[in-house]
């Protein structure tokens, strides 16, 4: 370990990672170095949820969290919830919501997030939940349309 480096042990995608880091390593900076490219760098300012993954479950934006806040924890990026991604991809595709992708993984990570914490969401709840994914090509209602229907197939009521 070199001088003002920390160890940090911690489970990505349920893998065991323990690495030597600088202090103030971002975890999208530390993900993406471990080969996580679907980790999107946007902002940098936290105020585009591309770069969201999850901590013990709970999505957050990777470019503002210290990865050192992952020591302990448990990271999921949409690699480690393929299966369920590429469900609700193909309702993305089948709507024409993802133009560029390059809003998709982090809009993703929400989707699936949101659905395990609410039951039966609404439209507003839907929108309110989704406030900080950025999509420059959409329009958002083709996003909208999707996640209805994927809510629909999936029992849950819009």
């Amino acid at each position: 370990m070199q001088i003002n480096q920390i160890r940090i042990s911690c489970e990505i995608n349920g893998t065991r990672c323990e690495d030597d880091i600088a202090p103030d390593l971002t975890l999208i900076d530390f993900l993406r170095s471990k080969g996580f490219l679907s980790v999107k760098q946007g902002c940098d300012t936290a105020n585009c949820g591309l770069c969201t993954v999850w901590l013990d479950r709970k999505p957050v934006l990777s470019c503002s969290v210290l990865a050192a806040r992952a020591n302990g924890k448990a990271v999921t990026t949409i690699e480690g919830v393929q299966e369920e991604a590429e469900a609700f991809a193909r309702f993305m595709a089948d709507q024409g919501a993802d133009q560029c992708g390059f809003c998709s993984p982090g809009l993703v990570m929400n989707i699936l997030a949101m659905e395990r914490e609410l039951e039966n969401p609404g439209p507003e709840e839907i929108r309110h939940y989704l406030s900080g994914n950025l999509c420059r090509c959409t329009g958002y209602a083709s996003q909208m349309r999707a996640i209805d229907a994927y809510l629909a197939a999936k029992g849950g009521t819009v």
